[in-house]
């Protein structure tokens, strides 16, 4: 009889990529694809940890084999880590593009050939909603309104399109508030454009508002 299995806590994962130089490959990871330094060990360095964000690999002194696999990060972003990628002159396989599994990707190859993919999820994936569009008066801040175009613009959406996706959200509880469509990423270009319009109240400020005359 077999023994019940365990029930396991795993807290993180760590992909592990042979590469022929670690100081090299740490190299190129932190200043070509935009990692951040994490870790080196043994000296001279036999095994080294980079960052995307939150998730770290480990890049290991040994015989690289590219075809054994491709690692797949999903980022904030994908489009802007592409240009960065793209200027940097890392070598691109395929170009950003919106997939029918619901995320927009690209794909490049590190310095040993290693298969890498990027990408950020979309919601446009799946059938049609048909629906009937009315006018609607609407007045809103000034600045609040060049954020708002600008954020549409940012994401290629229309401003109907964007102000549907932000009220979809709001009317839906997520804990103990309620969801939000905007990525760490696009939050802090919004930050950016706040700045941008001069936009110096806070998120309750609406109740204060008062037109000019």
């Amino acid at each position: 009889m077999s023994s019940p299995k365990p029930q396991v806590d795993c807290e993180r994962y760590h992909t592990t990529l042979y590469v022929s130089d670690v100081i090299a490959a740490a190299d190129f990871y932190t200043n070509k694809l935009g990692f951040r330094p994490g870790f080196t060990w043994g000296d001279p360095p036999t095994m080294a940890g980079v960052n995307l964000g939150d998730v770290q690999i480990f890049l290991e002194q040994g015989t690289p084999n590219p075809a054994s696999g491709a690692l797949y990060f999903v980022v904030g972003e994908a489009d802007e880590l592409y240009e960065f990628h793209r200027a940097g002159g890392v070598e691109l396989v395929t170009e950003p593009g919106d997939r029918p599994y619901g995320l927009r990707d690209y794909t490049v190859r590190d310095l040993y050939g290693h298969i890498l993919h990027f990408g950020h999820y979309v919601y446009n994936v799946g059938p049609p909603v048909e629906i009937e569009r009315v006018d609607v008066p609407v007045r809103l801040e000034k600045r609040l309104a060049a954020l708002l175009h600008d954020m549409a613009e940012h994401k290629r959406m229309s401003l109907a399109s964007c102000l549907e996706e932000i009220l979809l959200h709001t009317c839906e509880p997520l804990g103990d508030g309620v969801a939000s469509p905007h990525t760490r990423s696009t939050l802090r270009h919004i930050q950016e454009l706040k700045a941008k319009h001069g936009i110096d109240y806070d998120c309750h400020a609406s109740y204060r508002f008062v037109e000019r005359e």
